[in-house]
C-alpha cells in the first residue's frame, strides 16, 4: 500500500517541498539572485502549486456530474453499517475544489468509485444494486417507448 493512498493526501509532496526549498535557498542572497539576473528561479514555486480537486468521469472517459459531500476529514464515525469519513459537510456537484484538511464522499449510492480515495480524477461505475440507477434506467426505457408511440400517432392522422 502506498503512503499517498493511506494518508488521503494530507501529507505534502516531496517535489513541492523541493521547489519551495530551492526558492528559499536562492533568497539567501536576494539581491544577486531573485532580484538580479536569476529571477527565473521563482518558477520553481510552480512545483508546489497543485489544487486539490475532484473530477468524476464514467468508464468511457466522459465527464459525469455527480452529487458529492465535501467536509472536514475525520476518522470513520457514524452508526454501524453507515460509516462516515467527513463531518460538517456541504453538498456540491462535481467538478469541485477540495480545501486543505477536507475530504469528499459520494452523496448517493448511484455510482461506485473505482479508487479508494476521491481526489483528482475518479472513474465511476454504475452501481447495479442502486435504487436510483434502476429508476433512471426505467425512465429512459419508458421515454424511448413513449417517443416511438408519439411518432406513430403523428403519422396516422
Amino acid at each position: 500500500m502506498c503512503i499517498r493512498d493511506s494518508s488521503d493526501r494530507l501529507l505534502k509532496s516531496t517535489v513541492a517541498l523541493s521547489g519551495i526549498l530551492t526558492v528559499l535557498h536562492a533568497a539567501v542572497d536576494m539581491k544577486n539572485t531573485l532580484l538580479g539576473k536569476h529571477h527565473y528561479l521563482m518558477y520553481f514555486l510552480v512545483c508546489a502549486i497543485k489544487p486539490n480537486m475532484l473530477i468524476t468521469i464514467d468508464e468511457e472517459g466522459n465527464q459525469l456530474p455527480v452529487t458529492v459531500r465535501v467536509g472536514k476529514a475525520v476518522d470513520t464515525v457514524g452508526q454501524a453499517g453507515k460509516p462516515k469519513t467527513i463531518t460538517g459537510f456541504q453538498t456540491y456537484t462535481t467538478p469541485v475544489l477540495i480545501g486543505y484538511g477536507e475530504r469528499a464522499e459520494l452523496a448517493t449510492d448511484e455510482y461506485l468509485p473505482v479508487s479508494n480515495t476521491l481526489e483528482g480524477i475518479v472513474i465511476l461505475k454504475v452501481n447495479p444494486d442502486s435504487k436510483d440507477a434502476k429508476d433512471k434506467e426505467e425512465a429512459k426505457s419508458a421515454k424511448k417507448v413513449g417517443a416511438s408511440f408519439s411518432r406513430r400517432a403523428d403519422l396516422t392522422w
